[in-house]
């Protein structure tokens, strides 16, 4: 996390710096993916990779909000998250290609859990959904322990439906757990359209049901995003209780790499993005400076990419270490 993100969680730097700091995660993150995405073209890739162009203002801005102490449970484009939290690059591909590098020692290999409970990172919980309770115990364990720092859940619209949410959001609201909750809404979860997973086109309208705020905003803008959340952090850290925000987003790639969307109709070509997080970023930073961002972004991601691809891989002896009982 830069300096200018954790001075502005305190009010103590300008919007200007923040655009800035938050530029240099997105443009980290973008870069990545694309590298990920030629990868996967050119080799292949033993698992899943879920592309998250178009998000990554979105979770550059939201993870902004937090302090390096808060707890982050992510979704299935987790990358973004992870950056933003500071786990290093190289640590996040070693995760994903299998090398002992991983934050995980390579044991989740070909997946998304990138896990780094020091920097706050908790991972992703193995069925969908399971992250809704896992945060609230995270939250419980705040309440009981005295703490104050706040848990933030990221989910996509699909995983809104599925039942630990609403067991979640009921005792959480009850207790006033220490939570916010954050829906990535893209409009496709896995394969379906909003129009035909909810009778509601607002993830946030359910809010109303549970006795906390529901909050909808631009996912594409970063800054709003930031400050939406951040509302939403102070609000939890004063024993308020939970938000849910629902940030409306796009998914232009498939749901994974290789994925054919044979159900979309949307026309999206998997490469254009229609009002770029980047772009309306890039409007509040200086041009050259944007530009080192660029090329800094495509040097990092090319140097861990080698050594990541040049790691071993780990030995099978591991396999239940760190496997409790």
């Amino acid at each position: 996390m830069s300096k200018a993100i954790e001075e502005q969680a305190t009010g103590a730097t300008p919007e200007s710096d923040l655009a800035v700091a938050l530029y240099e995660t997105a443009t980290l993150t973008r870069a990545t993916e694309l590298r990920l995405q030629q990868h996967i073209a050119e080799h292949g890739f033993s698992g899943f990779w879920h592309p998250g162009r178009g998000q990554a203002g979105l979770q550059a801005g939201a993870v902004a909000a937090l302090r390096p102490e808060d707890r982050l449970f992510y979704a299935h484009r987790g990358l973004g998250y992870a950056l933003a939290k500071g786990i290093p690059l190289a640590a996040l591909l070693g995760d994903l290609f299998g090398r002992v590098t991983g934050s995980t020692g390579g044991k989740g290999g070909g997946t998304v859990h990138f896990v780094d409970p020091q920097r706050g990172v908790m991972g992703q919980g193995g069925t969908l959904g399971s992250n809704f309770v896992l945060g609230a115990g995270s939250a419980i364990s705040t309440q009981l322990l005295g703490g104050d720092e706040v848990t933030a859940v990221f989910f996509g619209d699909g995983a809104a439906a599925r039942g630990t949410f609403h067991e979640a959001a009921i005792q959480a609201s009850v207790w006033k757990l220490p939570l916010v909750w954050i829906c990535e809404n893209n409009g496709w979860a896995l394969s379906a359209p909003i129009t035909e997973q909810s009778p509601t086109p607002n993830i946030a309208d359910r809010a109303g049901a549970y006795g906390v705020p529901g909050v909808i905003v631009d996912g594409q803008d970063a800054l709003a995003v930031y400050r939406v959340v951040a509302e939403a952090v102070a609000r939890a850290r004063a024993g308020e209780g939970p938000t849910l925000i629902e940030a409306k987003t796009l998914r232009i790639r498939g749901h994974y790499e290789g994925d054919r969307q044979q159900y979309r109709t949307d026309g999206a070509d998997g490469v254009s993005i229609p009002r770029d997080p980047l772009i309306i970023l890039r409007e509040h930073v200086p041009a050259d400076l944007a530009d080192e961002f660029d090329r800094r972004a495509h040097d990092q991601v090319e140097e861990a990419f080698t050594a990541t691809l040049a790691a071993a891989r780990p030995d099978p002896s591991i396999v239940l270490k760190d496997v409790w009982s």
